[in-house]
């Protein structure tokens, strides 16, 4: 369970959300917002990352969802998510520590 433990040991830091699609190109999804948390679930065979719903200056939490994924790789250590679909489409997600306050 890498996405678990992912989600546990990167609650509260930013991510961004890239799309790499073969025919369209590369697409930004989410940049630098809180991240919740990511989930597989198997019944629908859908990767969810959710972001967002956890501060005031975001209080909505928005889910970015990957269908049928052929390939899923967590690397916790260094704080990315690589999910690849069907068609190739790959959806790259990288962590930052959050902003600083003035």
């Amino acid at each position: 369970m890498q996405l678990d433990q992912l989600s546990k040991e990167r609650r509260g830091q930013y991510v961004t959300i890239e799309i790499l699609h073969p025919a369209y190109g590369d697409e930004p999804q989410a940049e630098r917002l809180p991240f919740a948390y990511a989930v597989y679930d198997p019944k629908d065979d859908v990767v969810v990352i959710a972001v967002g719903g956890n501060t005031p200056e975001y209080p909505v939490l928005l889910r970015h969802m990957i269908w049928h994924p052929t390939e899923v790789d967590v690397d916790v250590d260094n704080g990315a998510l690589k999910v690849v679909e069907k068609d190739g489409t790959t959806t790259i997600t990288s962590f930052h520590s959050p902003p600083e306050r003035a």
